[in-house]
């Protein structure tokens, strides 16, 4: 059938106002500006391999302890069941969003009776489904899908995100928990070691063959290390508590694992490679989660703008109608009819409008977010690459004075035993190797947490590919 010219220049119109009507729903957004450094400032002496994905990072330090506690905490920890479940929240709300622009079905029943006169009491029966579609002609739906979508993805990066924080501080309280072993081993040690030395000095100087200084001297040694005995021992515990919470477990009294001391004092520089800075954009649970909700913020001013123009509601309803309950299903003629509305917010006394301005400046909050989380990954990464390199130097210097104040304490302990020197020299040689034990595997501890910090500041570990 031919058109009018008059229908043809209607539609034509209505098509130019609903494309008009779609252009101004897509608000004009800034972007977010960073700049990232071509390569690391501190990462001369890693390796630039580009970075894969590698789930079990932890397993680089070839500790089996390690990896069974990684594997418990995965399973038990409870900030990782949360953060999952926020993941399955969002995409339940996604449902739910869409669901909102689909039409609604619903059936009625109704009954109701008058008296037509004195004598006669009339009951009618009426039963009728009806339909409801509402949507919006200014991209509502496709705002609000894109909002519940970047839920979704800014969720399950907040989920990765904390599976990386619970199992870095898996490892960083294991490796601790090491450090603290391993002191209270050699405190107790030293302790017993200067307990027969005080032994031996008491017995001397009652015999007049040692003075009463160098008794003193003795026992302060003696009681230094009693002292860090208790130190170690408190420290100890606390930390496996704090391990038994991130494995979901209740306070519990554990003997020392015994196992990684050898780690510890046998610690080899791990080569890892760490890519380049433009990966942590894509890799970083923090980066990517920042974002998506940048994403979403930016979807929501469309919402807030798309509120503004106009909406479209249609109402279909039909039903039977009785004065019998037989009659409901029985010869009488279903009967249907349509209605359509057209809705334009007019004044609300900038309601609207306001609310669309504060869908921006939330915008704006996330884009600065954005910048300053990647600000922070890239000081993260530099700050944990500067630390490995200096430790590394630090740990090999503090090793060779170990060795140093070993052949230090054995040759003043020859020189006093043939009484060729006095007992402060002994006592200042025997502080000084304690000391410098326990500094060296305080070091080493803090290398292996700086790895593991290294780890968590480039989003995880990196794919391990056999040639």
């Amino acid at each position: 059938m031919k058109q009018s010219p008059n229908n043809s220049f209607l539609s034509s119109v209505t098509a130019f106002v609903a494309i008009a009507i779609f252009a101004a729903c897509n608000p004009s957004l800034p972007r977010p500006t960073v700049t990232i450094p071509t390569e690391y400032l501190y990462g001369e002496n890693f390796s630039q391999d580009t970075l894969g994905i590698w789930r079990e990072w932890w397993q680089i330090f070839g500790d089996s302890t390690l990896n069974a506690l990684e594997e418990q905490a995965l399973a038990n920890n409870h900030n990782i069941e949360i953060a999952l479940s926020r993941v399955e929240q969002a995409r339940l709300q996604l449902s739910t969003t869409r669901a909102t622009f689909l039409p609604s079905f619903a059936v009625g029943l109704s009954v109701d009776g008058k008296y037509d006169n004195v004598d006669k009491y009339t009951i009618n029966y009426d039963i009728g489904p009806s339909l409801t579609w509402e949507f919006g002609m200014a991209g509502r739906l496709k705002h609000s899908l894109g909002a519940a979508r970047a839920a979704i993805l800014e969720n399950e990066w907040a989920s990765r995100g904390t599976i990386l924080a619970v199992t870095a501080e898996v490892a960083t309280t294991y490796f601790t928990l090491l450090q603290y072993e391993r002191n209270l081993d050699i405190a107790r040690r030293t302790y017993a070691l200067r307990a027969e030395s005080v032994a031996l000095i008491d017995s001397m100087f009652r015999y007049g063959i040692s003075s009463g200084v160098d008794l003193e001297q003795a026992r302060s040694l003696m009681f230094t290390a009693a002292a860090d005995i208790s130190q170690y021992e408190r420290a100890l515990a606390q930390t496996r508590l704090t391990l038994n919470t991130l494995l979901g477990e209740p306070p519990a009294e554990t003997d020392e694992t015994g196992i990684g001391l050898n780690l510890l004092s046998d610690f080899i520089p791990i080569e890892i490679p760490i890519g380049l800075p433009s990966d942590l954009l894509h890799r970083r649970p923090d980066v990517m989660e920042a974002f998506q909700a940048m994403v979403g913020s930016g979807e929501k001013v469309g919402i807030a703008r798309a509120e503004r123009f106009p909406s479209v509601a249609m109402t279909i309803s039909g039903g039977i109608a009785s004065d019998r309950l037989k009659g409901l299903v029985t010869g009488m003629p279903f009967v249907w009819g349509a209605t359509r509305s057209l809705t334009q917010p007019v004044f609300a006394f900038g309601k609207l409008k306001r609310n669309e301005e504060i869908a921006r400046q939330a915008y704006l909050q996330s884009v600065a977010t954005y910048q300053q989380t990647v600000l922070e990954a890239l000081a993260d990464v530099e700050k944990a690459l500067v630390g490995i390199e200096t430790g590394n130097i630090q740990t090999e210097r503090s090793a060779d004075l170990v060795l140093a104040n070993g052949r230090v304490a054995r040759m003043a302990r020859a020189l006093y035993d043939g009484g060729l020197a006095d007992h402060f020299n002994l006592i200042d040689a025997e502080r000084a190797l304690y000391e410098s034990q326990l500094q060296l595997i305080n070091l080493v501890a803090q290398q292996y947490i700086n790895y593991v910090t290294l780890f968590k500041a480039l989003g995880g570990g990196w794919e391990i590919i056999d040639n």
